[in-house]
């Protein structure tokens, strides 16, 4: 018989009010008390559960109305066999094949568990408590979140036309900046930088302040304005420029994206980068989807012709829209849009309501396949009694 010691602390009484009181939200780092969890697109799923209803469509999370890709279907298959072993930790493949498409060297590719992921791991790289993070009122919102949770202070600038305005992103600019991050498309509004705008925009900031371009939604811009970011590089090598195969590729499910930056900040990223974060099946379905074109010109096409629908039907019925890039588009009903939102879930229909980004009138609807969308219209129609 092992005779284990009696470790039990004894909590002197003066002590134990505050003991009792105490929280473990006191116990956290200050700058996770202050967040709150990220909302991420009502699940079909979740709905079934809470009404009772089927044949629900989901236009919330920007994702891929084609479903999953048949490239990176045969490319998991052919991995199942090998899930007992740890994925390559370096993504070797992946990394070559990036380069092969976009005229790159492997050591400029860091690879993600979806761009979020990447997003994090630069803000962890590069700044700390004190240090500050410029981006815009209206942009992404896992910017001030990884902001707020590493305590750094977020320098958010007023939104100009629901976008990036750049030069007062220069204005505010000063000894702590560490980091800046932008959006282009910008999610949740679809606002777009044009390629001069954001060179000229570098060849001004200070070369030791890394810049972060998120190009999530960049496939669904029209390839005559499409921003060359990755030649960029090579004028500024502070620029990092982020991107993800969860939309326009279609593996939203797999966590994957990649980003390009010099080596040498490459290089800093693998020194906090967590290992294997990226898994094998996602490694192999992006490989074999990353130069599966028709896959991707066919939801970029499709969202081409659908938001001039969505354009058209809110000017036919006098709805404020903002004008997107991307694959989404947001709608100002010029009044709370909680009640709009709620009435979208019972006739089956899912979008994202965007209060949390401040634009509580506003709702941000993912761009679906043509059916998808007439179902929205007619939700629409029904529930606004639009005439």
């Amino acid at each position: 018989m092992v005779v284990r010691p009696n470790f039990k602390t004894t909590i002197p009484n003066n002590h134990k009010s505050a003991v009792e009181n105490m929280t473990f939200l006191q116990q956290a780092n200050t700058g996770v008390q202050a967040l709150s969890p990220y909302q991420a697109g009502k699940p079909i799923e979740e709905l079934e559960r809470e009404l009772g209803i089927s044949n629900i469509i989901k236009l919330a999370s920007n994702e891929n109305p084609f479903g999953f890709p048949e490239s990176a279907k045969k490319a998991i298959q052919n991995q199942l066999d090998n899930l007992t072993r740890y994925p390559d930790s370096n993504g070797f493949s992946l990394k070559a094949a990036i380069a092969e498409k976009f005229n790159l060297q492997p050591e400029q590719i860091t690879l993600g568990n979806g761009s979020n992921d990447l997003i994090e791991l630069i803000a962890h790289t590069f700044a700390a408590e004190g240090d500050e993070i410029i981006f815009s009122q209206y942009a992404f919102i896992v910017y001030p979140l990884i902001t707020k949770a590493i305590n750094a202070k977020a320098r958010e600038i007023p939104a100009k036309n629901w976008g990036h305005d750049l030069e007062a992103f220069l204005a505010a600019i000063n000894e702590k900046t560490k980091l800046i991050f932008i959006a282009n498309p910008n999610n949740p509004t679809g606002n777009f930088l044009t390629e001069a705008e954001i060179d000229s925009f570098l060849a001004k900031v200070p070369p030791h302040i890394v810049v972060a371009l998120d190009e999530a939604y960049t496939e669904f811009t029209a390839k005559e304005e499409r921003v060359n970011s990755l030649a960029l590089l090579k004028k500024y090598p502070n620029l990092v420029v982020s991107r993800s195969l969860s939309k326009a590729y279609g593996l939203a499910g797999l966590r994957i994206g990649f980003a390009v930056s010099n080596p040498e900040i490459a290089g800093l990223f693998n020194r906090v980068r967590q290992p294997f974060n990226v898994n094998s099946l996602a490694l192999a379905a992006a490989e074999a989807v990353l130069n599966d074109d028709d896959f991707v010109e066919k939801a970029a096409e499709n969202n081409r012709r659908e938001l001039k629908r969505y354009e058209e039907f809110c000017k036919k019925y006098g709805l404020q829209y903002i004008p997107s890039k991307g694959n989404f588009i947001t709608i100002d009903f010029q009044q709370p849009a909680a009640p709009v939102y709620d009435a979208l879930l019972h006739e089956g229909v899912i979008v994202r309501p965007i209060a949390g980004y401040g634009m509580p009138n506003h709702l941000r609807i993912s761009i679906g396949l043509p059916e998808e969308n007439q179902r929205l219209f007619d939700a629409l129609i029904k529930i606004l009694n639009l005439k």
